[in-house]
Order: structure tokens, then C-alpha cells, then sequence
């Protein structure tokens, strides 16, 4: 019996950061290189990349609020410039770190009239704040705003149950995903001298 014999390559697989900047203290960028690739591979292993990066990488994301003296989504609090439904959606986009494993606490309790950004927010040590400040809601007269919020560490995102949670808890669609978009493309070379040399 004759078996095809398989020509495998044993050169290093390189890496290279091609491109890196950070657009704002929420969005970085970066664009990387690597090779080489057998024919086939090269799709193979950017498919494979891509699906890890936006799927299997650990985020955290404020899962649930409760805010004081409010029952539901739709309720109006006078000197409140917001509604409740667009407190919830600019919490949703809180870029948040988190060191544990377990869910989390943080509080925001303020006075107006105030601008209330994520600066406000107060939480254990385990948990980092990436952008103090993005907004969140303002206060136009003299009243106080006390909302408790739960913080998870988990992967993809999650969209919550309305019925599962009690009157006065609202919760957040979370977004998990430390890395929003990832894309590849596959470039072929004429010669491994040009290769070398892009890796230089």
C-alpha cells in the first residue's frame, strides 16, 4: 500500500501587530499579521479567531439596577431630565472591569441638580471603571437618586427575563463582549522573501 506522503511545514507561525491605536478610553484598535499558512488554513484558523474573540472572552457588564422610591420602567420622577428606560440604556454602555468571579454590588446615591456620569458610581475594589465619563443621567432640581446595581463577569451577551424579577428591579441587557467587532482577511505572497520581509 503507497501512501501520499503530506508535506508539513515546520516554519514558526509569526505574529505581528501591524496597526495600534486608541481611539478613546473605551475604543482601541489593533490589527495584527500572521504566518504562515498550508492552503486552506489561513480562512480555517480567521474563522475560528473571530468566533473566540467575540464569544469567548470574559466581560462584565451591570446585569440588573434598582432604583429607590421607582416600581417600574416607565415611571417619571420630577427633576429628573431622563426617564428611567434611558437611565437603564446609558447604563448598558458602562465599560466596566472586573477582577471576581462573583457578582458584584456598586451604588450610586447623589444630590441635585448634578450631571451624574459613571464617576459616580461606588463599588468594591474588584471592580474598574474604564470611562469616568460617561454619562448617565442629570438632576435639574434638588432631589436624590439612590440606585443599587449588580455587576457579573460572564461571556456574549445576555438578554434578561422581564418576568423573572420582582417589582422595583430593572434589568439590563448585558454586553460581555470586552472586544465589540473582529474581522479577517487572508493575503497571499509571491515569494517567502516578501514574507520575511513584511515580518521584518
Amino acid at each position: 500500500m503507497i501512501q501520499d506522503e503530506i508535506k508539513v511545514s515546520t516554519q514558526t507561525l509569526q505574529w505581528k501587530c501591524i496597526e495600534s491605536k486608541i481611539e478613546s478610553k473605551r475604543l482601541l484598535y489593533g490589527r495584527f499579521a500572521i504566518s504562515p499558512f498550508r492552503k486552506g488554513q489561513a480562512n480555517t484558523v480567521g474563522i475560528a479567531m473571530r468566533r473566540a474573540l467575540l464569544n469567548e472572552i470574559e466581560g462584565a457588564s451591570i446585569t440588573y439596577a434598582k432604583i429607590k422610591k421607582v416600581k417600574h420602567e416607565y415611571s417619571t420622577i420630577i427633576g429628573l431630565q431622563e426617564s428611567i428606560h434611558d437611565i437603564l440604556i446609558n447604563l448598558k454602555e458602562i465599560v466596566l472591569k472586573s477582577e471576581s468571579f462573583e457578582p458584584q454590588k456598586a451604588y450610586i446615591s447623589v444630590l441635585g441638580p448634578k450631571k451624574i456620569t459613571a464617576q459616580d458610581i461606588k463599588g468594591p475594589c474588584c471592580i474598574k471603571i474604564i470611562d469616568n465619563t460617561q454619562y448617565i443621567a442629570t438632576l435639574t432640581k434638588e432631589i436624590s437618586l439612590e440606585i443599587e446595581l449588580n455587576i457579573e463577569k460572564d461571556r456574549g451577551y445576555r438578554i434578561e427575563n422581564l418576568q423573572k424579577y420582582q417589582e422595583g428591579l430593572f434589568p439590563v441587557d448585558a454586553v460581555f463582549m470586552p472586544i465589540r467587532n473582529a474581522n479577517y482577511s487572508v493575503h497571499s505572497f509571491e515569494s517567502e522573501k516578501k514574507l520575511k520581509k513584511y515580518f521584518s
